[in-house]
């Protein structure tokens, strides 16, 4: 099996290329589309969702998450290791890397505008993530990387806000109390789906 996978397919290249691809590859499967998938099949958002209803977004949201969650971004990284063919030791790279880059991303820090948003050409920065975390649509639904903030700009999930407009939460979910409970945190997947507002739609359709 060593010789399976996308990485192995392709002409030798130098150890450096061979990790950068492996993680860019790991970060595509394992997170992103992991990440849309939850976002756009309904069982799976209201698992979602507990990272979503947190009202003030820090380095603590980074940490929350259901832990059916868990099982869910267990099985794309795996099926990201299995389709990449990458070794384990770029998986454990990928892995502390992913830590890092989520604890940046949500931390409650304001970097100049233009630093974050020169970041953002290319990383996941916080102002780009945080739009992620606006309480209505569209903008929950885009910024949906982790790492690298190329695939939103490729598959064109990219959005942009500016941070003074940004309010954090679900607008079908408001309550503070019961969003900040934890018994009622576990069982929040099992609640009904509540169709989410979505603003802008004319302008978005024209």
């Amino acid at each position: 099996t060593n010789n399976f996978g996308i990485i192995n397919w392709l002409p030798e290249m130098p150890l450096w290329l061979y990790v950068v691809l492996g993680v860019l590859l790991l970060d595509f499967i394992g997170a992103y589309i992991a990440h849309y998938v939850e976002h756009k099949v309904k069982p799976l958002w209201m698992i979602h969702l507990v990272h979503h209803t947190d009202h003030k977004v820090d380095t603590t949201t980074a940490n929350r998450h259901h832990p059916l969650e868990s099982v869910i971004r267990f099985i794309f990284t795996l099926i990201g290791v299995f389709i990449i063919g990458v070794p384990i030791g770029i998986v454990m790279l990928y892995q502390s890397l992913s830590l890092v880059a989520t604890q940046f991303s949500h931390a409650n820090m304001r970097l100049p505008k233009k630093v974050d948003h020169v970041i953002s050409y290319f990383l996941v920065s916080p102002d780009m993530h945080k739009i992620h975390h606006h309480y209505m649509l569209p903008y929950t639904d885009s910024n949906y990387g982790n790492i690298f903030s190329i695939w939103d700009r490729i598959f064109g999930t990219y959005m942009k806000m500016d941070r003074e407009n940004l309010v954090y939460g679900i607008d079908v979910f408001p309550d503070e109390a019961t969003n900040s409970n934890i018994v009622d945190l576990l069982k929040q997947p099992f609640q009904k789906y509540k169709k989410p507002t979505i603003i802008n739609l004319i302008e978005k359709n024209e």
